[in-house]
């Protein structure tokens, strides 16, 4: 008996050091929870993931899909995301609110290519809309009203000589706007992919190609913090989104594989669409023209200095 109680606390000994070593390999990476949504747009932090480019910085990340920049930014504040993405727009009329958002790296980017890009306005192929100006005194669709849709889609109008106080824009979930379009209840609607190839597919007809409008390389998201998050943690996550970016931007055939995981785009869809860039730097000249925009246009109550968001 006592021989068998010795063995018994030995065995529990040894499971006890065991279970040691392994909580002290968790808890050498800090567990961080992301805010991110389910689109294109953020294929390198799925892929970063993917490729270990977190846990060589000590991260152990948990993506946590989100419904849009509104969630993203509210759950940052609230302390649920350490990490979260969203819109230049969305970060700016935060930062506006006077909440406590800071851009730690860039999230992505328009191509700057007519014809070639990851968002366009689009209408049907007899529309009488032949370019951007026709688009004054015309309903169009944009995910969200007053934010980064309706601030380039004006930009569009604007350089093209029309009027951008004319549009009538009505809010629609981009799910739902090739059909809106086909059945005639908008006028044109301004989409990303991979809605732009769906559309397109069906007969649709771009007039627009808004990021590369606006402005060169628009940086059109990003990723952020708050002033909760500890400072060290900050820099590791900024270095391996850095390298996210880096790889996905230069490795698009994985960035196609890896749009499989999370989202619910159709393999044949995923082939064919226009992917975002994904350059490592934010561009700051083009958030702050988005930024300048958003003013003239009354979506942003007062000028902003982007350096103030973006450090």
């Amino acid at each position: 008996m006592r021989r068998t109680l010795v063995i018994t606390a030995a065995l529990l000994l040894v499971a006890a050091c065991g279970s040691g070593q392994q909580g002290q390999g968790q808890a050498g990476k800090d567990k961080v929870n992301a805010g991110v949504i389910a689109i294109v747009d953020t294929a390198p932090i799925h892929l970063g993931k993917a490729k270990g480019f977190f846990a060589e910085q000590g991260i152990d990340l948990t993506i946590t899909p989100v419904a849009g920049g509104a969630a993203s930014i509210s759950g940052a504040v609230s302390g649920q995301f350490q990490f979260a993405f969203a819109n230049t727009t969305s970060l700016l009329t935060a930062k506006q609110q006077g909440l406590d958002v800071k851009v730690v790296s860039n999230g992505v980017s328009s191509t700057g290519q007519q014809g070639k890009d990851f968002s366009a306005v689009l209408v049907k192929p007899d529309s009488p809309i032949k370019t951007a100006k026709d688009l004054a005194g015309r309903k169009i669709s944009v995910n969200q009203l007053k934010n980064i849709g309706d601030t380039t889609v004006r930009a569009s109008v604007r350089n093209a000589g029309g009027d951008p106080t004319r549009i009538d824009f009505v809010e629609l979930p981009f799910p739902d706007a090739p059909a809106a379009l086909q059945n005639g209840r908008v006028d044109a609607i301004w989409v990303v992919e991979p809605f732009v190839s769906q559309a397109i597919s069906q007969g649709a007809r771009p007039v627009a190609w808004n990021f590369a409008d606006a402005a060169p390389d628009l940086t059109v998201a990003m990723y952020f913090t708050t002033g909760k998050t500890d400072e060290g943690l900050t820099k590791r996550f900024t270095a391996a989104m850095r390298k996210s970016l880096e790889y996905a931007d230069t490795h698009p055939d994985e960035v196609r594989e890896i749009l499989k995981t999370y989202t619910k785009i159709a393999p044949e869809v995923i082939a064919k669409i226009n992917l975002p860039k994904w350059p490592a730097a934010v561009n700051k000249a083009s958030v702050q023209t988005v930024a300048d925009l958003a003013l003239a246009d009354g979506v942003l109550k007062e000028k902003i200095d982007v350096s103030a968001l973006v450090p």
